[in-house]
């Protein structure tokens, strides 16, 4: 690093020490990571000119000892290679021990000679492995249609005797070329080129095969493992690579053929059915009663519109992040929420914009600040003098930029520069339509709105405490402006007119006309009633206080602490009211009768889920020390408790009697499932558990925790009675996931290292050192994210730790996979191919924490971490486009429109008529759009439209994130993957 440190002389006399050392610190990592990846570029270079050099010494023998007749399929390996930082893995080579001769001109010739030669050779041959490199070995692109295996930087000799009988053995490798099939090489400049592109990429690289069946085939191995293995195993195995390890799984002994293994979409699907949770904790003014009686509100990237008197819920899923803001148009049908900036799996970023909808059809009219809003939208208001034509937006970047749109339109009129502290609301001024109002952090701003010219006139406190925040806005009905702020002050701002200056008309500036203390601790919210009353709501108070029309207190209530302080306060029916809640309730209740809770969740992150083993219930534990138990039936919770520590993982006794929860500091606990009394409490070292498992008979529990160890526990009493069994002691990393076998003898686990690790719990469990043994053990259930079954679940690219759950169906038909980028997957079970297609589905705006199917295969429950949310998602088998469907061609995408009306019915997503999808709509729980925008949108109208966005509208296609759908008809008859593209957006349901 001295040439680091001297070119740093300059700088260090104008920055502290501690900055000093921290860029050292960044500076030495970088240099250590690029050295890492020219040491592998250099390897792999010269690996590549060595055997290119072989390759040309040798190409005369090819073509004696290979006649030509005719064009075999050529294969080859396939390699799930996850590489970061620039790094990779070493190249693996390929050998034909049966070959003599090695020298090959190109691909084609190679095969032709390798496909000669098994056909003359037995089947039967062992090969030497040995650890010096070798001048003799033939080439990587030596395409025989029998490679021999090989591990990581190991070098295998060629054999020279042909009278060696060989077994052609199968091996998946590491590939860093990508060539196109039968193409030859070039140049040796030509393939240097190539390596250097390829090996700096940090993408996973795998090869198609090029046989005629167009199916995606993995050669896999058959011989033995290399002798660097600590002890030899034997069988059929496919290694796949995650940051450059390999990882071994044995492919199971009835799996004849792994060639003829087929991954295709599964036929169920998932239609989102309800959303519990509400984000009040760092929001306001989110809660609205709907002329439909619904109470709109959002949480994740979903707007939820909940009718709490029929208990429905229909969902706006437009949003590709989370929503932050919501504003109610005049007419009270039309919506408008604003969402922050996000970034998709690709590090692509998802741009903050406005939606404007209907509520009634949950179609999308307008989407507005695409490139225009920095970081979020933070507060938005529809006018009211001239109903509702414009909109008016503050975005959440350092000079807080107000726009006013022409939102039909969707032209931007005006833009200013608020201020550089927080703005908390926006509103346009009800009766003086050229007048907008914001407040937030010790300011109110008055603009005046000419045009496409904004002019700001800053209010005035004069011999009035300036506040620290002014809260929240409201209007009398004379036009006086009302503000709340954190000293717990209601301000009423009156116009006067001041005398005109020469050649220009009158002045109006707002004053304070009269100052009424309303609260202890601040004012959260305003909400002006029909009937011209006041509904004030308090933070530290919890209280919330009518005032009559000449702002005299008449009636007030307090909320129950447990609840939180006031977020939201809105007008209900009659005389009740609704309130959002900073630990996420939404409230309905009157001044009489006090509250009811409509709506609650979790108030931190999220990540311990359990399903019920024979009753529709689930349970969740969060790091807000909450544990939950939810009936999946009624969309209700049936009980919650607050632990001493946050919980972050449980299982249900298979008596469905008890449950255990394991925490964050390696204490575990039991509850009673019914009473949630406490049964009994456990320790497990000090680390974070990370999961509980309980075997099938419900007499062992398997505890795995951070520290590396998985701890045992024999159970009786009905799961009332824990006694330690054993621990299992070998994993390098933290255990992340197991499973049991039904027979309670085994166990698998994976860990943080990548690591498929498999015990003998009768034996004191041992680790099983010989893997292959393994292989056709059945497990109860199956929640590792590695292993031969699952392994196909894993995207192009991975660093090992995008997918944080999943799980198989009971009926072993499917897999749920929750990974780090907001969406939930469904696999075909097993899903042992490279790359396997998926239905995928978008509702929460944070990391998905955790899947589980309930105990019927009915429906799947889903956890967001930051977003707090628990969605619960239908199964539902997928129809075939009725014969009578009318397809629309636009352009490359064809959009089905069905003539059946009464398609809407169907408890499967069939195809709704445009004109029609707006009936039934507690039915379906689905959304149409407009012709012209479902034109736009997706092929998939009919069959996809609870996929990705299971209600509301999709994006356009101009808008980031949009990629255009597939059709769902060739994919069912293409044995082709089904790329991200095709499946990142399908339309509404």
């Amino acid at each position: 690093m001295d040439g680091f440190a001297g070119s740093l002389d300059d700088s260090i006399s104008a920055a502290s020490t501690s900055d000093v050392q921290d860029r050292l610190s960044a500076l030495e990592l970088r240099v250590q990571q690029q050295e890492d990846e020219i040491t592998v570029l250099k390897a792999a270079l010269a690996d590549v000119l060595r055997r290119l050099a072989i390759s040309e010494d040798h190409v005369a023998s090819v073509r004696k000892s290979a006649p030509s007749k005719g064009q075999p399929s050529l294969r080859e390996a396939i390699s799930m290679s996850c590489i970061t930082n620039g790094s990779t893995g070493s190249r693996k080579t390929s050998h034909s021990s049966s070959v003599s001769v090695a020298r090959k001109e190109t691909l084609s010739s190679a095969a032709k000679s390798g496909t000669e030669k098994k056909k003359e050779k037995p089947p039967g041959q062992k090969e030497k492995k040995e650890e010096s490199h070798s001048n003799d070995q033939s080439p990587q692109t030596q395409a025989s249609p029998s490679p021999q295996p090989s591990s990581q930087t190991l070098q295998t000799h060629r054999q020279t005797q042909e009278s060696k009988s060989s077994a052609p053995a199968k091996s998946i490798k590491k590939s860093l070329t990508a060539e196109k099939p039968h193409s030859a090489w070039e140049s040796s400049d030509d393939s240097r080129n190539k390596l250097l592109r390829v090996a700096s990429t940090s993408k996973l690289i795998s090869k198609v095969a090029k046989n005629a069946d167009k199916h995606k085939d993995v050669i896999i191995s058959q011989a033995k493992m290399s002798t660097r293995e600590k002890n030899s195993q034997e069988g059929e195995y496919i290694k796949m690579f995650m940051r450059g390890r390999p990882i071994t799984m044995f492919i199971p002994s009835d799996v004849e053929n792994y060639d003829d293994i087929r991954t295709e979409l599964p036929p169920e699907k998932l239609k989102l059915e309800w959303v519990y949770g509400y984000r009040g904790r760092d929001c306001r003014a989110n809660v609205y009663l709907l002329p439909t009686g619904e109470i709109v509100y959002f949480i994740a990237s979903v707007v939820v519109l909940f009718n709490y008197e029929e208990r429905t819920q229909r969902h706006y899923l437009g949003h590709t992040d989370c929503v932050k803001c919501l504003a109610v148009h005049p007419d009270k049908i039309r919506i408008a929420t604003g969402q922050l900036a996000g970034v998709d799996k690709d590090g692509r970023p998802l741009q903050p914009h406005v939606r404007v909808w209907d509520s009634v059809s949950l179609v999308t009219l307008q989407v507005i600040g695409l490139g225009t809003f920095e970081r979020g939208v933070g507060c938005l208001d529809f006018s009211k003098a001239d109903s509702g034509t414009h909109l008016c937006v503050i975005d959440d970047s350092n000079e807080h930029m107000l726009t006013v749109w022409d939102w039909q339109r969707k032209s931007k009129i005006a833009e200013i520069k608020t201020t550089n502290e927080v703005v908390l609301a926006v509103e346009f001024h009800p009766t003086d339509a050229n007048t907008i109002i914001t407040c937030g952090k010790s300011h109110i701003f008055f603009w005046t709105w000419s045009g496409n010219s904004l002019s700001r006139k800053q209010g005035i406190f004069g011999k009035y405490e300036k506040p620290k925040f002014v809260q929240c806005l409201a209007f009398l009905g004379n036009g006086d402006v009302l503000t709340g702020d954190s000293g717990g002050i209601i301000l009423i701002w009156g116009k006067t007119t001041v005398e005109s200056t020469p050649g220009k008309g009158p002045k109006g500036v707002y004053q304070i006309s009269r100052q009424i203390k309303a609260h202890d601790g601040s004012v959260f919210t305003l909400c002006q009633m029909r009937n011209g009353m006041l509904l004030t709501g308090g933070g530290k108070d919890r209280k919330i206080i009518l005032w009559d029309h000449d702002l005299n207190p008449e009636r007030e209530i307090e909320v129950p602490d447990q609840y939180g302080t006031i977020r939201a306060v809105a007008e209900g029916k009659a005389d009740q009211f609704l309130v959002g809640t900073s630990r996420n309730f939404v409230l309905r209740g009157t001044f009489n009768d006090g509250f009811l809770v409509e709506v609650q969740g979790h108030t931190d992150e999220l990540w311990g889920l359990a399903s019920h083993p024979f009753k529709d219930l689930f349970l969740t534990c969060a790091q807000d020390r909450q544990v939950c138990m939810w009936n999946s039936v009624d969309h209700t919770l049936e009980w919650t408790r607050l632990l001493d520590e946050p919980g972050h993982c449980a299982d249900f006794h298979p008596s469905g009697a008890v449950v255990a929860i394991g925490t964050h500091s390696g204490r575990w606990f039991v509850l009673d499932a019914e009473t949630r009394d406490l049964v009994s409490i456990h320790t497990d070292g000090n680390e974070q558990l990370s999961v509980m498992r309980y075997s099938v008979d419900g007499t062992l529990l398997a505890v795995g925790s951070h520290d590396n160890f998985i701890y045992l526990y024999v159970v009786t009493e009905n799961g009332r009675k824990y006694s330690r069994y054993g621990k299992c002691t070998g994993h390098s990393s933290y255990i992340t996931h197991l499973d049991w076998s039904p027979d309670n003898k085994y166990i698998m686990s994976n860990s943080g290292d990548y690591e498929i690790l498999y015990w003998d719990i009768p034996s004191g469990c041992k680790l099983i050192r010989n893997r292959s043994d393994c292989k056709d053990i059945d497990w109860t259930t199956y929640t590792c994210v590695l292993g031969f079954q699952v392994f196909g679940v894993w995207p192009e690219g991975s660093d090992g730790t995008d997918i944080n759950a999943l799980v198989r169906s009971h009926n072993r038909k499917v897999i749920a996979v929750a990974d780090d980028f907001c969406k939930v997957h469904l696999f075909q079970y097993p899903c042992s191919k490279p790359k396997a297609p998926s239905h995928k589905y978008s509702a929460h705006s944070s990391h998905v924490t955790n899947v589980s199917f309930t105990h019927s295969d009915g429906h799947l429950i889903s956890t967001g971490g930051k977003d707090m949310s628990i969605i619960q998602w239908k199964l539902v088998e997928k129809v075939a486009l009725p014969q009578n469907d009318i397809v629309v061609d636009i352009g490359a995408t064809k959009v089905p429109i069905p003539a059946s009306e009464n398609a809407v019915q169907s408890p499967a997503p069939l195809p709704q008529p445009f004109n029609e999808m707006n009936q039934n709509e507690s039915v379906t729980g689905s959304s149409p759009a407009s012709l012209e925008s479902n034109l736009e949108q997706s092929a998939e109208a009919s069959e996809e439209q609870s996929e990705e966005q299971s209600e509301g509208s999709s994006l356009d296609p101009a808008e980031p994130g949009y990629e255009e759908p597939s059709n769902e008809t060739s994919e069912e008859h293409s044995e082709s993957t089904v790329t991200e593209e095709q499946q990142d957006n399908s339309p509404v349901s």
